[in-house]
């Protein structure tokens, strides 16, 4: 069972490659962000035709995630809870979906910014992350499989990024935003490309600017962290760079794993 997580900057302006990629790499679920279109506009009846099922979050412009599934997609949940309660926050922000697929609990993130930083849209992303947190350690006690896959726009360590000088100040570096994601680590959540391949470059983004993506001058923000359930079946995980040297790409390419599920 192949899943995938793939942030491509747009629904409007990506799908010709979104659906070359859906075509030519076959994920079994692939969990998108910043899909910028609201559930209504969504362009469903393509990928439809091309046997996927289709779950969104949308935003109007703005941020939106989606999981598209070859299986069916059960026990849809929009939005992350609020911090104090079960329920899910009413957050203007499509940044969260989450179902279950073939007894796999999936969910498509896509992490705030954080920048600039300090500020509210720091104070955001970590209070975003909280709660992220509180809902892993809930998901952790069902004892299930669980893939928490998308942009996370952390960069977990220097090795992660061409250049660490050059994002000192900026929110993906923080302290507070890597002790986050560590919580989750440390929850037993396990980081997936790293399990494979321990060391050594493994972007995820390049920007559009500088000639990034031809001098390789990447980081690496796309994880796909897994339950100990998951991480037990885990077979493989790999960046797959191919749809970012295409024409008119996304700025991140897709991050996939592959579990030993029939």
């Amino acid at each position: 069972m192949k899943i995938a997580t793939f942030n491509i900057n747009g629904v409007k302006a990506r799908l010709p490659r979104v659906l070359e990629w859906l075509e030519e790499f076959n994920p079994d679920v692939a969990c998108l962000q910043e899909i910028k279109s609201i559930d209504e506009n969504f362009p469903r009846l393509e990928f439809e035709e091309k046997g996927w099922n289709v779950e969104t979050h949308g935003q109007k412009s703005f941020n939106g995630v989606a999981i598209l599934s070859k299986h069916p997609i059960e026990d849809i949940m929009r939005r992350l809870p609020d911090l104090d309660s079960s329920e899910c926050e009413e957050d203007e922000q499509a940044r969260y979906i989450e179902a279950t697929v073939k007894g796999v609990r999936v969910a498509s993130i896509y992490l705030p910014n954080g920048n600039p930083r300090p500020g509210p849209k720091f104070d955001y992303k970590l209070s975003w992350m909280d709660r992220l947190i509180k809902r892993a350690e809930y998901l952790r006690t069902l004892e299930i499989p669980v893939v928490l896959a998308g942009d996370y726009n952390v960069i977990p360590f220097d090795e992660d990024c061409h250049n660490p000088a050059a994002w000192t100040e900026d929110a993906l570096t923080q302290p507070e935003s890597r002790a986050r994601l560590r919580t989750l680590w440390n929850m037993g959540y396990t980081d997936s490309i790293r399990q494979i391949t321990p060391r050594g470059p493994m972007y995820s983004y390049w920007d559009f600017q500088r000639g990034a993506w031809q001098k390789d001058h990447g980081i690496r923000i796309d994880h796909l962290l897994l339950s100990p359930q998951a991480a037990d079946i885990l077979k493989d995980a790999k960046v797959d760079r191919i749809p970012r040297g295409k024409e008119k790409p996304s700025d991140h390419t897709p991050v996939w794993v592959e579990l030993d599920i029939a």
